[in-house]
This record gives structure tokens, C-alpha cells and sequence, in this order.
């Protein structure tokens, strides 16, 4: 997994910066406490912390191979889950390796066929390679966006990093928001490059970012293309399961304890169950986690989201599959823990907004990071397979905009309304929405002879796989590597990305349900509850003794006039609702002072200076 971090100066050497470049691979500790690494020569400085996953004594970074023409330097964060083969395939061109490191394998896959070496990966990656013998440096992001990746061009060169943080930590880059920024901030509509901090960019997934002396170039080496889809349903459903298989094998594979996250859902319970067959074969047991809040499940009242509590779900599958189970209980004091939020945002680099959705999920993998090292989640299964209640809303379908902000709208409210209104009306949230909206379904190539109804559907399943799921694998990744865990994701593996995008609606519901194919390509190790149960999102707490929590905390925000954050949030706004006497209990009505409090909480932490207009 790990933190990357690096500077190339074309003009200087950079072996005698060696303190920026400590300052900027410690920023980073949290993504790799195994171990850390710096590499310098003339232009180029790379910086690695280590989590040690896979060859534990033989991975460590930067890694480097000398040639007659120069040196050939990687840092690397994340897995390659087909390293096994390709060591084979290079072993037989001539390569010799003295590791059975994944990362050893990229190296030598980017001197043989040097960028395109991205083609051949299956997994999660970020990484980078300085290339003497060109003078010039490599940065390849994984095809979905896992593992994120940022660059930040200068004068002469150019700072990249695993999260902003590493970048900041260069007296080059200023902590600087400019509008574009915050209007990235609140819309929640992933614009793809956009990194909010101004003059740094993300390096866009599925895409070689090289950096020589003219200043950067971007190559897309994948992109979510349309194709014909012949395959009856039996097949189909029988491919999916073939694909599943498959990517749970690999993605087991580790020299460190291994676990699954499972919610009760159909996602994390159909992985959690093959990931449990595949090792009872080999006489092993699967552990399995969950989130749950005190008194949650005893308490819990129904709403338009979340239909039923996930715990009796969970153990139903944990029966099932023979799991060692355990249940992580959360109380509400632990979840408006300023210092938890404060970790929140210091994990993100950024306000999110996500309230005890983000403090739940840090705390799950804090308790789960005794145990385990690795995790399987559920994630981006419903992106892949069309999950979310926006795919079958008529509003949102027909919606000329994103259409999970139809959903969010109504279920959240609005996140410009703790904006002070002439802040709002400046920024022009909705034409920024409208403008990337039209940005985003303009290149959706639509499939000859395909219906009006059907290419609807093939956009909303687009904009979900390129953009929304984005925000979601961001926020697991940071979550979980702020307490050196690491998190794989088998439902993005692109192959199965791939397949089933271009299946028709009509055959992702053909039992007229939310992911059709998936559970019926794993209904075999399902429990018949899980099978039968409607889609519920991440769990949050029911608790009034949050929403108190929060209140109380605004208030005393309110006590500090001058804070910088009436600059951005309506004061009254905040203080209706702190004084509201009937705190809400769910996260309908809360989520303005979670903004708040977020968002006072990265100015302070973070200072940055804010372009208002």
C-alpha cells in the first residue's frame, strides 16, 4: 500500500534538499509505519513510507535499477494483484529479480515496455518513476481511481505526493483555495483532475502523467469504452461469477493478517461468502467486521434510506460463511469526538462533510487495524451494478444533472445552504454543476440501435463509475490509511468494470431489482435474508446524544465571532440550529452543523489562504 511523495527540479540538485524531502515523506507516516525510504540524484528526489504487505523483508522503497544510461528509480503505493504472471512472462525476456515483491515486478515491466507497462497491471496503483536515461519522470494512476495520486507542476519541474499533505509540505506549494476550489467543495460532483488546492492537480485515473523538461503531458491509457453485449442472461450471470472468483483469489493473496468488512448488504456479504469458501478450502477462516452504534439496532426507526438495521443481517452471513465475527459498537461521544474529526480531516486534507459517516468508518478500521492489516470491502458495487435508489427514481433519471444530487437533495438537503448567501450567489454552484454535468456525458459513446431509455441508463452508469465513485474511493482509501490499513476493492477490477457496464439495463434488472446480476451470481452462498434484503446505505447513528453533541459544539464556534469560518458559513443559519430544542436524529437536519464544524476545523488546521472571488 504505502505513501508516495517526490520532487523533480530540472534546475537544481536536489540531494542537497534533502529536509524538504523528509518533510514532505513524513507527512505521510500514517499510510506506511513500517517503514520509509529516500532516494536523490541531480534533479530528482523521491520520498516512500512503507506498509509491508506482500515480501515483507524485500519490498522496501525507493527501488532502483542502474542502467548504462542512467538510473531507473520507483516508488510505488498499492498492489498488482497479476504480479505473479508477469514475473514469469519477464523472467522469460531476460529479467532477474532478487525479491518476491509486486513492486520489483513494475520496475522491471517499466524497463521493458516502459509506460505502457500500465496496460498489463490488474490492481491498485499509484507510482512513479524517475527515468534518468530520459530525463524524465513517470507518474501511472490504477484505471478506476483507487489509490489516489497528486502533482503540482513549478518553474522547473514539478511535487507530487499519495494526498496533498505530502505536496503542502514544499515551501513551493502554498495552501491556497482559490473559487474553483471551493466550489469543488461544495458540489460534490468530482470534477476529474481537480485537486481544490490551487496548482495542484490529481493525476487522472487511467492516465501516465510524464514530466520532462517542457513541462508535463497526460496519456490516457483507459477509459470505460462503449461495446455491443451479446451474452444471453445464464451466461452472463455465469461470467460474473467466473470474474468474482477470480478477483477474491488474487485479492486474498498477502503475507499479513486478512479480513473482510461485511454491512449486511448484498455487496460485502456476496465477497465476504467467497472469500470465505476459498479459504475453507485451504483450512482457513475469514474474519469479518461491522459497524454498529450502541442501542442501534434495538432503536431503530425506519426511514426513506435506510429500511432496517444492518447487525441481524451481518450475523446471518457470518452463520452462513463461518466467519469469525466481530461487531466494532460506537457511542455517540466517540463519533462527535472533536479529536476524531480532527483526524477525519487531517486524513482528507479537506472538509468532506461526511459527519459520523467518516468518524464511524475511521474508528471501524482504528479497531479493525489491531487485528488486520488487509480488508476486502463491498465498495463500488453499486456503481458497477446499478445499487443506489437514484437508478431507479423517475426524478433522477430524467434529471439534466448528476443524479445522486437529486437523491441527496432531498434526503440531505441542500450543502450550499450553510453558505452565506452572497458567498453562494458569487460562486454559482448551479452553473458550475450545470457546466460539469454537460462536461461529463458529452464523450458517453451511446451503442448503435440502443433506445433512448436505455443509453439514459448507460449515462447515469457512467457518471456514477467516473465520477461519484471517485468521491466514495477517496474517503475509504484515506479513512483506512490514516490507521496504516489497507483496503482492497474487488468490484473495481476493471475487467469486471468493463463487462458489466456494458450489459443493458434491462439484464442489470431483470428480476426489476437493484443489481440483478450480482445476486444472482452469488445467491448460492448467500443467506436468504441478505438475498431478499432492499439496498441500505452506510449506516449512521440514530442517536440524539450526536446531534446534541454537535449542537453543543456550534455553540461555542458562535462564541468566537472572528472565526474565519463566518467568512464562508450563514452565522444565523448556524445558530438556528444549534438552538434548535429537538436536535434532530438522523442525518437529515444535522448535516449543516457537520459542515460547520468540519469546515472550522480545516481552517484552523490547515490555514489556508481563501480566494473568496
Amino acid at each position: 500500500m504505502c505513501g508516495i511523495t517526490g520532487w523533480v527540479s530540472f534546475d537544481r540538485d536536489l540531494t542537497a534538499e534533502a529536509g524538504a524531502l523528509h518533510a514532505m515523506t513524513e507527512t505521510m507516516a500514517c499510510r506506511g509505519p513500517d517503514d520509509r525510504g529516500t532516494w536523490a540524484e541531480g534533479p530528482a528526489a523521491l520520498g516512500h513510507r512503507r506498509l509491508a504487505i506482500i515480501d515483507l523483508p524485500g519490498g522496501r522503497q525507493p527501488m532502483s535499477v542502474r542502467t548504462p544510461e542512467g538510473a531507473v528509480a520507483l516508488v510505488y503505493s498499492g498492489e498488482t494483484y497479476n504480479f505473479t504472471e508477469l514475473r514469469r512472462e519477464l523472467t522469460g525476456r531476460g529479467h532477474r529479480f532478487t525479491t518476491d515483491s509486486d513492486t520489483e515486478v513494475v520496475l522491471h515491466g517499466y524497463l521493458e515496455w516502459g509506460d505502457a507497462v500500465a496496460e498489463r497491471l490488474n490492481g491498485m496503483y499509484a507510482f512513479a518513476v524517475w527515468d534518468a536515461r530520459h530525463d524524465r519522470l513517470v507518474m501511472i494512476r490504477d484505471r478506476m481511481g483507487i489509490k489516489p495520486f497528486y502533482y503540482h507542476p513549478t518553474a522547473d519541474g514539478v511535487l507530487f505526493g499519495s494526498e496533498p499533505k505530502a505536496i503542502l509540505a514544499n515551501p513551493l506549494a502554498r495552501p491556497r483555495v482559490g473559487p474553483d476550489g471551493l466550489r469543488e467543495l461544495f458540489t460534490m460532483i468530482k470534477t476529474p483532475g481537480h485537486a481544490v488546492w490551487d496548482g495542484m492537480r490529481e493525476v487522472e485515473p487511467g492516465t501516465v502523467v510524464t514530466v520532462g523538461r517542457a513541462g508535463p503531458t497526460t496519456r490516457a491509457y483507459w477509459r470505460l469504452r462503449t461495446r455491443p453485449h451479446t451474452d444471453d442472461r445464464d451466461t452472463t450471470v455465469a461470467t460474473v461469477r467466473t470474474l468474482l472468483d477470480d478477483i477474491v483469489r488474487r485479492q486474498l493473496v498477502a503475507d499479513v493478517p486478512r479480513c473482510t468488512l461485511l454491512s449486511g448488504g448484498l455487496d460485502s456479504s456476496a465477497m465476504t461468502a467467497l472469500a470465505a469458501r476459498q479459504l475453507a478450502e485451504r483450512g482457513e477462516k475469514v474474519r469479518s467486521f461491522a459497524v454498529d452504534f450502541v442501542g442501534q439496532t434495538d432503536n431503530f426507526v425506519a426511514d426513506e434510506l435506510r429500511g432496517t438495521p444492518d447487525t441481524p443481517f451481518v450475523h446471518d452471513v457470518a452463520e452462513l460463511a463461518r466467519t469469525d465475527h466481530q461487531d466494532i459498537v460506537l457511542d455517540a461521544q466517540a463519533l462527535a469526538d472533536p479529536a476524531v474529526r480532527e483526524r477525519v480531516i487531517r486524513a482528507r486534507d479537506l472538509p468532506a462533510g461526511f459527519g459520523d459517516m467518516d468518524t464511524s468508518l475511521l474508528l471501524l478500521f482504528r479497531a479493525i487495524r489491531d487485528q488486520s492489516t488487509v480488508a476486502l470491502s463491498g465498495e463500488s458495487a453499486d456503481e458497477v451494478f446499478g445499487g443506489y435508489l437514484q437508478f431507479f427514481d423517475d426524478d433522477a433519471r430524467r434529471a439534466d444533472t448528476f443524479p445522486w444530487l437529486v437523491r441527496f437533495g432531498r434526503h440531505f438537503g441542500d450543502d450550499t445552504d450553510v453558505l452565506r448567501p452572497d458567498l453562494a450567489k458569487s460562486l454559482d454552484l448551479e452553473g458550475y454543476v450545470a457546466d460539469g454535468y454537460r462536461t461529463a456525458v458529452a464523450g458517453i459513446q451511446r451503442l448503435e440501435g440502443e433506445s433512448d431509455f436505455e443509453y439514459r441508463m448507460r449515462q447515469i452508469c457512467h457518471l456514477h463509475l467516473t465520477r461519484f465513485v471517485r468521491v466514495l474511493l477517496d474517503r475509504k482509501d484515506r479513512m483506512s490509511m490514516a490507521v496504516g490499513l489497507e483496503v482492497r476493492v474487488p468490484f473495481c477490477d476493471h475487467r469486471l468494470v468493463e463487462y458489466v457496464y456494458n450489459t443493458p439495463w434491462s439484464l442489470k434488472s431483470f428480476d426489476g431489482r437493484e443489481k440483478s446480476l450480482l445476486r444472482e451470481a452469488t445467491a448460492d452462498v448467500l443467506p436468504r435474508s441478505v438475498y431478499e434484503r432492499v439496498k441500505s446505505p452506510y449506516p449512521s447513528t440514530q442517536d440524539p446524544r450526536y446531534a446534541r453533541a454537535l449542537q453543543d459544539q456550534a455553540r461555542e464556534l458562535l462564541a468566537r465571532p472572528s472565526h474565519r469560518v463566518f467568512d464562508l458559513v450563514d452565522r444565523e443559519r448556524v445558530r438556528a440550529a444549534a438552538e434548535r430544542e429537538t436536535p434532530v436524529s438522523t442525518q437529515v437536519g444535522r448535516r449543516g452543523l457537520e459542515r460547520t464544524l468540519d469546515l472550522a476545523q480545516w481552517l484552523d488546521l490547515y490555514t489556508p489562504e481563501l480566494v473568496l472571488s
